[in-house]
């Protein structure tokens, strides 16, 4: 798929995102960037999407001979009680049901996340000229693409409550593999500084 705002995903990926949810619209057909500006639209007008919000990134996935797409609800501010209304309105049209609903109903449930542990995504820290705000915000970005998102926070969390930099490096690199990552659970304890830290600037 070359639009980036529509990811191209399977069926079987839908059961690993057990702490996410989202709409899922059935029987798809046509441009699907036509589907994605429609339903913002849609949603807007009705007063769903909030503050000027909208669904910049959506998924499409294959089930049952149907093209459907997920419209993921992280990071978008709605009003779900107009949201539930408007899918139940709308059902007959586009099929719509919650990503919680779908998962267990028509794919026999989720997976939990020992069963399918995620892929660590990989960064080289070289080319962030030692600041450890550039280097995490390259390391949040991977980690949402990843659809990591509860280890996207947590890291976020300890770095942001680490006021030391080579910890804070060690840290990022427990979430993203890194030259500083090790395939030991124990991250690197230490290793001497090269310059002032971003903290120390």
């Amino acid at each position: 798929m070359s639009d980036n705002a529509i990811r191209q995903i399977t069926a079987d990926d839908l059961r690993t995102m057990n702490n996410q949810e989202g709409l899922i619209l059935q029987g798809c057909g046509g441009d699907l960037r036509e589907w994605l500006d429609g339903i913002n639209g849609q949603l807007a007008e009705a007063g769903i999407l909030l503050d000027g919000n909208k669904f910049e990134m959506v998924s499409v996935f294959q089930h049952d001979g149907q093209t459907n797409l997920l419209f993921p609800f992280e990071g978008v501010k709605l009003d779900m009680g107009k949201l539930a209304m408007w899918r139940i309105q709308t059902h007959e049209q586009f099929g719509g049901t919650w990503l919680s609903d779908y998962v267990p109903n028509r794919l026999g449930g989720f997976i939990q996340a020992e069963q399918r542990p995620p892929r660590k995504p990989k960064m080289e820290l070289m080319g962030h000229d030692g600041n450890i705000f550039s280097i995490m915000g390259r390391a949040s970005f991977l980690l949402q693409m990843a659809g990591m998102n509860a280890e996207n926070k947590e890291m976020v969390d300890r770095i942001t409550s680490c006021k030391d930099y080579d910890k804070a490096l060690n840290i990022i690199s427990e979430y993203v593999d890194t030259e500083l990552s090790t395939p030991s659970i124990e991250p690197k304890k230490s290793h001497k500084k090269k310059g002032k830290s971003a903290y120390e600037r």
